[in-house]
């Protein structure tokens, strides 16, 4: 059974090619292997993603077995199973395999040999914590502080984005704190656009949380969208070469529209969409952009693969945007974390909250951003008529009061006056 078939088909559309070839060459440098086609099963029955991401780790470290013991991962647990072969051993190779053939992360490494653990646990192959913790040294991952985006580097990278699907995308993540993969979940019937405000269903599979969640849009963000669906299904001219007439035919062609398209795929399988297929492609495009821009830098160590900013950086602006605004518990909330008390809040309250912050979340709509501050400094000046209005009428309290002593001090004078006259 070949397995990259469970998620991904033959296609020759061009944000599935590197994907792809990838797949086809892992599967062509490695027997197939029955163990691993029962287990991916197993995983892809819980979730389809994590599945995708679990094979090609273990294609990985098939390829290890079969360099390095000469083998299959058949044969390898049944190796372990009758002691010939010791777990803890292979582990510490694999370690040193990865680490000589590539050019990874200690991150992705610690993550590809706990893919390797659980796979041979999930046969019955009994790997101690302890001993695992004393045998096979993982290196440690180097926890770098990261800063979040500001709204200036936000509006910059808006403005660089060529594209109009990448700043649809971009504009998204930046006002809603999506993860990279979850925004490209959407289908176009996740989208509520009409609504007051507008809205995006969020499907509980493609959450790390595994809930189902609605996310409020800015005006911006929904306009966008409006504008990029628009794009993406407009008529087209096409054309081809006839074979029989040898002519070039120009034809004007509209793409089908379906409820369940996913919102930023151009070229899909309808059948077995795959949103992490889509982030290769824009995810590419992006580092273009930030390289354009000369905000492309590299971060030190981690063999300088990772860029300072990354599609994720949009996540720590919206998360910090909301709480530097006092909304701390919000934003936990507003970006899919569970324990925040706003899970359980009424959707008016938190549609209220939402439209407080929606100015800091928008960019580059500057009339909308000028209509806000007028109706800002509409209030103030309304505040401050209020305020004078209620000066005047304290002076005037206080001035009427000043005019009723002076009458009691004359009234007061008058009466010991006419006490007088009476005893004398």
């Amino acid at each position: 059974m070949n397995l990259i078939h469970l998620t991904i088909r033959s296609s020759k559309r061009p944000q599935e090619t590197t994907a792809m070839r990838m797949a086809q060459n892992f599967s062509s440098s490695s027997p197939s292997s029955n163990v691993m086609d029962k287990y991916i099963r197993n995983i892809r029955a819980m979730n389809k993603a994590t599945a995708y991401e679990y094979y090609f780790r273990l294609t990985t470290f098939q390829n290890f077995i079969t360099n390095d013991y000469k083998t299959t991962l058949d044969n390898l647990i049944m190796g372990i199973r009758e002691g010939r072969e010791d777990p803890y051993d292979i582990l510490s190779n694999y370690i040193i395999y990865l680490q000589n053939n590539s050019n990874i992360s200690p991150g992705t490494l610690k993550a590809r040999i706990i893919t390797a653990k659980n796979f041979l646990e999930y046969y019955d192959v009994d790997i101690s914590p302890r001993k695992f913790k004393l045998k096979v040294k993982i290196p440690k991952v180097i926890r770098k502080s990261k800063e979040a985006l500001s709204k200036e580097d936000v509006i910059d990278i808006l403005n660089a984005c060529s594209e109009i699907r990448l700043k649809t995308y971009v504009m998204l993540l930046a006002a809603t704190g999506f993860r990279a993969v979850e925004a490209l979940s959407i289908r176009i019937k996740d989208l509520h656009l009409k609504t007051q405000p507008s809205k995006i269903f969020v499907r509980g599979e493609y959450t790390k949380t595994r809930t189902d969640r609605y996310v409020f849009l800015t005006e911006e963000v929904a306009t966008q969208l409006k504008q990029w669906l628009g794009y993406k299904y407009r008529s087209r001219r096409v054309c081809y070469k006839d074979n029989r007439t040898a002519k070039t035919i120009t034809d004007y062609r509209t793409p089908e529209r379906n409820d369940t398209d996913l919102v930023f795929a151009v070229y899909q399988d309808r059948n077995n969409p795959v949103p992490r297929m889509i982030y290769y492609d824009l995810a590419k495009s992006f580092g273009k952009t930030l390289d354009r821009m000369g905000k492309g830098d590299r971060e030190e160590g981690n063999n300088g693969r990772r860029r300072q900013i990354t599609l994720h950086s949009f996540r720590r602006f919206v998360k910090t945007t909301i709480s530097d605004l006092g909304y701390s518990d919000y934003s936990e909330y507003f970006i899919g974390h569970s324990g925040s008390t706003y899970w359980q809040k009424k959707e008016s309250e938190k549609a209220e909250l939402f439209h407080k912050i929606e100015p800091y979340l928008t960019f580059l709509n500057i009339n909308e951003l000028e209509r806000h501050g007028a109706d800002i400094q509409s209030k103030i000046d309304e505040l401050e008529d209020l305020n004078q209005s209620l000066r005047q009428h304290d002076k005037m309290k206080d001035d009427a009061i000043a005019h009723l002593s002076d009458q009691l001090v004359v009234i007061t004078s008058r009466l010991q006056e006419l006490e007088r006259k009476q005893h004398g």
